[in-house]
């Protein structure tokens, strides 16, 4: 197969195999950090998690991906990106230090959050760094294959590092600072392996003298807003991130409510829901992999015999969203593990499927110059877009996690983001 023979060439070459290392170690502390947080927040036993509760912890989370992410993307631009993956995980790595030293000291809740704002805040330039870093290690033609395998198997990285985290809990008895110290040496370890790359292997290609900080600032919004017009001018890439961040909006309420489901409809102890989340995040995992495994292929088939073009990849998009409003109400409304389990691995399909395509789509339709800051600006949007739906869905579960009028809204999402994505298609 062709996406078999390309994914043999990506493997072979070196400075995408080492800036793959890098996403795999820093991912994987991500998700043993963020595993920490959610057991610290949610499910330890001392504390009753509500849906604001959990909301409000996937803001904490989320946020600095919206709240930064407007300035990280002018700074990509104009810093050597190799630079920001050895000193963002070098920074993260202490920052993830002190956070278990605060749980340690059981301090405050609200000074808890704010190292949490700070480690996720330092991981927006790390990610979006990576991203915009692709497309000097692969050339165009097999960006699809690259975006299937790179971001994704960050994704399972981050999953094995959240069902790493949950070994180790259980062996450390309970102790969520273990866990963070665990993933502050991945931090380490992810700075470490981006000096194997050169300085300058990872663009931009040309990077200005460093101004003033009056003079960067007022650079950055102007940078911002020149990034805005070039993705508004950039039709397919906007069409594509609008569709995804609908999509990742019905795919955070899902998951609010799943969390809320194995800590109460389906467990009567914390460790028995925290062992079920596990499990959930397992079944997610396996619909992110196979995502990575078709996507190409199904790319390839939609495309209709083009060499290069966008069509494939919108086609993808609008069969990810439709064929979720379509499975969603019917395997979570009976709220039954079994159903719901499935549910999740359709989400986690249909959602890695979608950002794969649009990754792509974004990477092949943007220019390199503004390529940072349209990155920085997806991410925004899909950040936002889940803590929103985190919001949303405090609103409407109750207690148990048990929400008809939820699962009706997610449907909805799914099958507007579906009809948008369909109706650029129509235009041509």
């Amino acid at each position: 197969m062709a996406v078999v023979r390309d994914l043999h060439v990506l493997l072979r070459l070196r400075d995408f195999r080492r800036l793959l290392a890098v996403r795999l170690l820093s991912q994987s502390a991500d998700g043993m950090y963020q595993t920490a947080l959610a057991a610290h927040v949610v499910f330890s036993p001392e504390k009753q998690a509500t849906p604001a509760a959990i909301a409000s912890a996937m803001a904490v989370l989320l946020l600095p991906y919206s709240l930064v992410g407007p300035f990280v993307g002018v700074l990509l631009d104009r810093w050597q990106r190799r630079q920001v993956l050895l000193h963002g995980n070098l920074l993260r790595s202490l920052l993830a230090t002190g956070t278990a030293l605060l749980i340690l000291a059981q301090v405050p809740q609200w000074l808890f959050y704010v190292s949490a704002l700070s480690v996720t805040a330092v991981n927006r330039f790390v990610l979006a760094g990576l991203s915009a870093a692709l497309p000097h290690v692969v050339d165009d033609r097999r960006l699809v294959v690259a975006n299937s395998l790179s971001p994704t198997a960050g994704t399972l990285a981050a999953i094995a590092g959240g069902g790493l985290a949950i070994a180790v809990r259980i062996v450390a008895v309970d102790s969520d600072a273990v866990v963070v110290l665990v993933g502050a040496t991945l931090y380490l370890s992810a700075a470490v392996a981006a000096l194997r790359m050169g300085r300058y292997a990872l663009g931009p290609t040309a990077v200005p003298e460093l101004p003033r900080i009056r003079t960067a600032l007022a650079h950055i919004a102007r940078g911002l807003v020149a990034g805005v017009r070039h993705l508004h001018r950039t039709r397919p890439a906007a069409r594509a991130l609008t569709t995804l961040t609908g999509m990742r909006f019905a795919y955070g309420a899902f998951t609010v409510m799943l969390l809320m489901l194995c800590r109460y409809a389906w467990s009567d102890t914390t460790s028995e829901g925290l062992t079920l989340l596990g499990v959930a995040l397992g079944v997610s995992g396996a619909g992110f992999f196979t995502a990575a495994v078709i996507t190409p292929w199904m790319v390839d088939l939609f495309r209709g015999g083009q060499e290069t073009g966008n069509r494939g990849r919108l086609i993808w998009l609008t069969v990810c969203a439709g064929a979720s409003a379509v499975l969603l109400p019917v395997l979570a409304l009976p709220f039954a593990p079994g159903p719901v389990l499935a549910a999740a691995f359709l989400a986690g399909l249909a959602t890695q499927g979608a950002k794969i395509a649009t990754d792509s789509v974004i990477q092949s339709s943007v220019s390199d110059i503004y390529r940072g800051r349209v990155f920085s600006l997806y991410d925004v949007l899909f950040n936002a877009a889940f803590v929103a739906a985190a919001a949303v869905a405090a609103l409407m579960l109750p207690p148990d996690g048990r929400s008809p009028s939820l699962v009706a809204t997610a449907t909805a999402v799914y099958l507007a983001s579906a009809c948008w994505a369909a109706d650029h298609l129509r235009r041509g």
